[in-house]
């Protein structure tokens, strides 16, 4: 069937059960998943992610993905290199007549490739970088929040990715509108929503398990390969503070108590963004994350043909 939109687009908090319908819906209309989750990009950060590669199995039918261990963990994938390789993919898809579902829960990645925006390389500004060097990141968040062009205040738990997002806001401040922008893309929303008690339960419940599946003995591992413990705090929530906890920062009660509270804010400030996109001019159609699986799909695919 053909439908008008370009592509479909899944979002949703950590915890909501985003993939899972991402998966299902690519099923009944036999297409592929693009990932917008800027962590489950690199090689061996499984558990800490939430990357469940089974996950991508439906009945009798494996899904295939894309932009999912694709780099060397210690790397810094940033947004001009998402929206590159996500415009190779989705070309790739639409040439081979398959319907695109992009899901994730990284607005970012999701709200650049939507819009069209061109963004380039940005390079590194050491005198900014010096200016802020001393900042908490409490103060680095205020500074963020000051900039008006498209910027990340989802994902900032650590100085380090704050400096960035700072240091990127910045430059595109600098740039003209006109030349940052791209073709749009049309794509049908469809975000999941779960109550935020339901939520914070959720999301307290998976961390456990994942606690008890070898989380720290995955991040133990990483630091053995040599990847500095610096690298690892970069990539914020569990990969900081389980850090933290293994270089003697912080004690496991410690680690866990803090990771839980960043994991919940973090949630939050995902909720926040994607609102935000809807005052922004994007339509986005709400599913209670608790409908029956192949409600949500009847649902869905009601409104496409519409």
């Amino acid at each position: 069937m053909k439908y008008m939109f370009d592509l479909i687009t899944i979002l949703g908090p950590t915890a909501s059960g985003k993939t899972s319908l991402a998966v299902a819906l690519a099923a009944d209309l036999n297409t592929e998943i693009i990932s917008a989750d800027s962590r489950q990009i690199y090689k061996r950060m499984d558990i800490g992610t939430g990357k469940d590669l089974e996950e991508y199995k439906y009945e009798d039918k494996e899904i295939p993905y894309h932009l999912i261990d694709i780099c060397e963990p210690g790397y810094k994938y940033n947004l001009y290199e998402y929206q590159r390789d996500f415009n190779v993919v989705f070309q790739d898809l639409r040439t081979r007549e398959k319907f695109p579902i992009l899901c994730g829960g990284t607005g970012l990645y999701i709200e650049t490739v939507l819009k069209g925006y061109s963004m380039p390389q940005v390079p590194e500004n050491k005198e900014l970088r010096e200016k802020l060097k001393d900042k908490t990141l409490t103060e680095l968040t205020s500074i963020l929040k000051t900039y008006k062009t498209l910027h990340n205040t989802t994902d900032v738990d650590s100085c380090k990715r704050a400096v960035r997002a700072i240091e990127i806001a910045e430059f595109y401040r600098n740039q003209q509108p006109e030349e940052r922008k791209n073709k749009p893309l049309n794509s049908f929303i469809v975000g999941v929503d779960i109550e935020r008690e339901a939520r914070r339960r959720k999301i307290s419940e998976r961390l456990q398990m994942r606690l008890d599946s070898g989380m720290v003995d995955e991040v133990r591992a990483l630091l053995k390969e040599g990847i500095s413990p610096d690298d690892l705090i970069y990539y914020g929530l569990e990969y900081k503070y389980l850090t933290e906890y293994l270089i003697g920062r912080l004690s496991y009660v410690e680690m866990v108590s803090k990771l839980e509270i960043a994991i919940h804010q973090f949630a939050k400030r995902q909720m926040t963004w994607f609102r935000g996109m809807e005052r922004r001019g994007f339509s986005i159609f709400w599913l209670d994350a608790f409908l029956p699986l192949d409600e949500k799909i009847m649902k869905i695919k009601e409104q496409l043909k519409k």
